[in-house]
């Protein structure tokens, strides 16, 4: 066995209990904890030229890493998704099938909000709310002629709208 490894041995022998209580402070999980003190003593052992045994200053040197072990672990956890439970919340999120429809959704929303009034409230109540011509006329108070008309032009209006957005059909 070499020098070090006599070292890392001895290390390992008297400070892994203290080491594990000064983690398992902050680590409730004991498997984890120990997963924490391996990961201390690992990094000691990766520098093991620093530690010095004619000083009483190897306890502190190896709680010190320790410290920073915590810390990067603590750091990384809070960088990691969490799993939710919550049910309404999972019911919120778009699954898979249904996000083509919602970015279709808003880009025709974007588009018909440059439309004019007259031609949005056409386009609104025949191809969204199912209205007939007739019907929508009446709810606008125009002509039924005029509600085809503006109708057709809403259409082509929409075609070029899609067009600068970049959206092609």
């Amino acid at each position: 066995m070499t020098r070090d490894e006599e070292l890392m041995t001895a290390l390992y022998t008297e400070h892994y209990g203290v080491l594990l209580g000064f983690v398992s402070r902050y680590e409730r999980d004991r498997h984890r904890a120990e997963d924490l003190v391996q990961e201390t003593l690992l990094r000691a052992w990766r520098h093991i030229g620093r530690i010095d045994v004619s000083r009483d200053t190897t306890r502190a040197y190896l709680l010190t890493i320790a410290r920073n072990v915590v810390s990067n672990a603590w750091r990384a956890e809070q960088r990691r998704p969490r799993l939710v439970d919550d049910p309404d919340a999972i019911a919120a999120v778009a699954d898979a099938d249904n996000v083509d429809e919602l970015v279709e959704g808003w880009l025709v929303r974007a588009a018909l909000d440059r439309l004019s009034v007259e031609h949005r409230q056409v386009v609104e109540s025949v191809y969204y709310d199912g209205r007939t011509v007739a019907d929508t006329a009446r709810r606008l108070s125009v002509p039924e002629g005029t509600v085809k008309s503006r109708a057709y032009y809403a259409v082509r209006a929409l075609r070029a709208v899609f067009e600068e957005m970049g959206v092609l059909r």
